[in-house]
């Protein structure tokens, strides 16, 4: 069990926004992460919600860039956002592809001898990192949720399907949602897994929502200008999957939108609230 340790704690809309590092047993190494602690925080648990980040992305991106904090601190949640794989691993071509390896950790547990050793971000989203924020942070564990964007969304909706009972309430902004499927998905799959489809369904949101459904109703919202969506992204196959599986799903497309964060600040209110209201804030 490993000590946490402090990188710097700043006051924001009347709760602390910190950034803190550990060493992570199922990325064999530092793992770093933040974590918004609204006001309500301070006399109560308080929920909590992850939110898993996209391709290039560290634990700073949506901390700064969403704008998640003011609605967190009204509605008070907890928010995480951690790192999207482990760094300085010194792998050969864990970096250099923007696409792979180190930024892009995909959200699983790599099998290939290569990657298996440090590249198991879904042990650490699911169980490790859960675990420590028990200890360290006033969560009400019994009320998470999660969302993400992009990699990060396809990680928010994988996570949620495989682990239900944890997961109470999930969203995505512009997720991968079929990864078996598209180049991004592939080329990470491929890596990290290997050519069995079996362990690759096991990580890809149409095919797990296909076997069970999630208890409650999934918000994905996209952007109807992301230059991503026809070749990446392909949010029409999950809305085919949920219907297929009985899953209750809110789509909403937004003409003019891209895939930058400016698209994610303008409704993460939404989702936010989406999110309160699931684990009883509402």
């Amino acid at each position: 069990m490993s000590e946490m340790e402090t990188i710097s704690e700043q006051r924001c809309h009347d709760g602390v926004q910190g950034f803190y590092r550990h060493d992570s047993e199922s990325c064999g190494g530092p793992m770093r992460f933040a974590v918004y602690q609204p006001p309500q925080a301070a006399r109560e648990a308080c929920p909590v919600l992850y939110f898993l980040a996209g391709l290039t992305c560290t634990e700073e991106t949506a901390t700064i860039k969403a704008g998640a904090q003011r609605f967190a601190a009204e509605l008070g949640l907890i928010l995480v956002m951690p790192d999207t794989s482990p760094r300085h691993t010194g792998i050969d071509g864990a970096t250099g592809d923007w696409e792979f390896g180190e930024g892009a950790g995909f959200y699983v547990d790599a099998t290939q001898s290569t990657w298996a050793s440090r590249f198991r971000m879904h042990s650490y989203i699911s169980s490790e990192l859960p675990a420590l924020l028990k200890r360290q942070f006033p969560v009400d564990a019994e009320r998470t949720g999660i969302t993400g964007h992009s990699m990060g969304g396809h990680g928010a909706l994988s996570m949620a399907l495989r682990h239900p009972q944890q997961f109470r309430s999930v969203s995505a902004f512009a997720p991968i949602v079929a990864p078996s499927q598209v180049p991004w998905g592939q080329k990470a799959f491929s890596s990290y897994l290997g050519e069995d489809a079996a362990a690759w369904a096991d990580y890809d949101a149409c095919e797990l929502v296909r076997r069970h459904t999630f208890d409650g109703t999934i918000l994905i919202d996209q952007g109807e200008a992301d230059g991503f969506l026809t070749t990446q992204l392909k949010p029409e196959l999950f809305d085919q999957a949920c219907a297929e599986g009985g899953q209750s799903l809110v789509l909403r497309r937004h003409v003019s939108y891209d895939h930058s964060y400016y698209f994610i600040t303008s409704f993460i209110e939404d989702h936010l609230r989406h999110h309160a209201e699931a684990l009883g804030r509402l």
